[in-house]
């Protein structure tokens, strides 16, 4: 397993998203080692890192992380679209407009993440969460889709996106969560993604 989170970005001092990756970095979930690791928020070395990693460990599952302030629930992405229009400047200073991912990529992937499972299991553990259907067009898409047209080489293994909210420990006012809920919630979407390889087919928002 290959959970991966971001660095600090526009100005935050933290980044809950790769605060989870490190907090799970080499526990053991569902059989599954763990390997967390925390990217650049930086376009085309956030996807590039992301690469080296899924060399190195192999994984039969990629779950990737990134930071959503503003949504009040953890949630799965469906879809990843192959353009990159940054509203702000990357850690790097870089600000694409109207770029694609990969130049001669297909307009879209889906996630092979069991979505709506995750989102039912979440819930009913307490966790807020909704099914997305837009990871934005900053980094986290950016990653997003770059990890899906690898995985297109990579038959059997599995990957999405899943984005967070805040947590309470940054304060800001916010809606947000505790560090601790958040980790919890992401390990249990590990889990899921382990044990489930058919999505539930339910209509979006009655997953529970």
């Amino acid at each position: 397993m290959l959970v991966t989170g971001f660095e600090p970005f526009g100005g935050g001092a933290r980044n809950p998203s790769g605060e989870i990756a490190h907090a799970l970095d080499g526990r053991v979930i569902a059989g599954r080692r763990v390997a967390g690791v925390v990217l650049p928020c930086v376009f085309g070395k956030a996807t590039r890192e992301l690469g080296r990693q899924i060399s190195r460990h192999r994984p039969a599952i990629v779950v990737c992380l990134g930071l959503a302030s503003g949504r009040a629930e953890v949630t799965p992405e469906r879809v990843a679209i192959n353009i990159e229009d940054a509203r702000m400047p990357d850690n790097a200073g870089r600000q694409p407009v109207d770029r694609p991912v990969v130049r001669t990529g297909p307009a879209a992937y889906w996630s092979t993440l069991p979505i709506k499972a995750i989102v039912a299991g979440l819930r009913s553990a307490g966790v807020p969460a909704a099914v997305s259907q837009t990871a934005g067009t900053f980094v986290c898409n950016s990653v997003f889709y770059g990890l899906m047209h690898r995985l297109q080489r990579l038959p059997g293994v599995r990957g999405g996106f899943v984005h967070v909210p805040a947590m309470e420990e940054s304060g800001g006012g916010a809606p947000a969560l505790p560090l601790a809920t958040l980790i919890d919630a992401v390990a249990r979407v590990v889990e899921i993604a382990v044990k489930v390889r058919r999505d539930r087919r339910v209509a979006a928002g009655a997953e529970q």
